[in-house]
């Protein structure tokens, strides 16, 4: 007897917790905006993208084949919010800049166009939502105001 209740547990146990993980999906959290001054980061007169296309693609670290892909379209303030249904533990998982919803700021910037996020439990994170960097893309003419807007980003000189 004692046997058939280890083995009905050493059954069960797996699909209870597989069971688990597929209930609590990660939310991965973003926002894309236009760099307006074409300095390669946020400034004051970043404007943010409604309507703009990002993915999240995971990737097996030895092979570089992709293991999962799901897309999301940025709302009115230039947030996404994506849900991950499973957790992706080795793998190589990046938020990637798709599509812009402004053709006149629709060239990624580079270094600005993916960031990295962690979807797996086994790391410490007690919550399930996951914050990525913001990500840009860049205006195609800056704005006639950037030289003022970026001398407030500069370091005094002693």
């Amino acid at each position: 007897m004692a046997k058939l209740l280890l083995l009905f547990a050493l059954c069960l146990l797996p699909a209870i917790a597989t069971a688990q993980l597929a209930a609590n999906p990660f939310l991965v959290t973003g926002k894309i905006y236009c760099d307006t001054c074409r300095c390669g980061y946020e400034t004051t007169a970043s404007k943010y993208l409604p309507g703009s296309l990002v993915k999240i693609v995971c990737k097996d670290r030895d092979t570089s084949r992709v293991t999962y892909e799901v897309e999301g379209v940025t709302d009115s303030t230039g947030t996404y919010n994506i849900l991950v249904q499973s957790d992706h533990g080795d793998d190589a998982c990046d938020a990637v800049l798709v599509k812009s919803s402004d053709p006149e700021c629709s060239t990624p910037n580079s270094g600005r166009d993916k960031a990295r996020v962690i979807l797996t439990r086994n790391n410490g994170m007690v919550s399930d939502a996951r914050f990525v960097n913001a990500m840009g893309f860049s205006q195609n003419v800056p704005l006639a105001s950037c030289p003022q807007i970026l001398q407030k980003y500069q370091e005094a000189e002693d």
